[in-house]
């Protein structure tokens, strides 16, 4: 861990983490929009989770290029540890509940869409930060 933003120690790898987190979900939402699914067709309730989870990846990534001082960061840190935790076993369910013959079109469609995400588009969606720039 190092210190940042006063006395909170963030994790080191906590930047890459949310990175990867993020560039999972973008991964996760484009595929499922490639497919052209009905609302009826997905677990609404967990969508709507990862959706949060990846707002609160875009704020975390926001947060830590923000200067000292200027927001509660043990908050902001307890907050995105939880979110970390948590959305790989959401994401899990997510798959687990939808139908079969969506699930065999899905994962082909994941890898191949995450073969081609660039690390910058991470950080689409984060205040400051233009993907496209580097």
């Amino acid at each position: 861990m190092r210190k940042l933003h006063g006395s909170v120690e963030i994790p080191k790898n906590l930047r890459s983490r949310l990175e990867t987190a993020r560039l999972d979900l973008l991964t996760l939402f484009r595929a499922l929009d490639r497919l052209n699914l009905t609302p009826e067709q997905l677990p609404q309730r967990l969508l709507s989770q990862l959706f949060e989870f990846d707002a609160d990846f875009v704020e975390a990534l926001w947060a830590l290029d923000q200067p000292p001082g200027e927001l509660d960061m043990a908050t902001m840190l307890a907050d995105t540890l939880a979110s970390l935790d948590q959305a790989p076993a959401t994401c899990t369910r997510f798959r687990q509940i939808l139908p079969a013959q969506i699930c065999r079109r899905l994962l082909p469609l994941e890898t191949s869409i995450r073969a081609h995400l660039l690390p910058a588009e991470a950080y689409s969606m984060v205040p400051g930060r233009n993907p496209q720039i580097g």
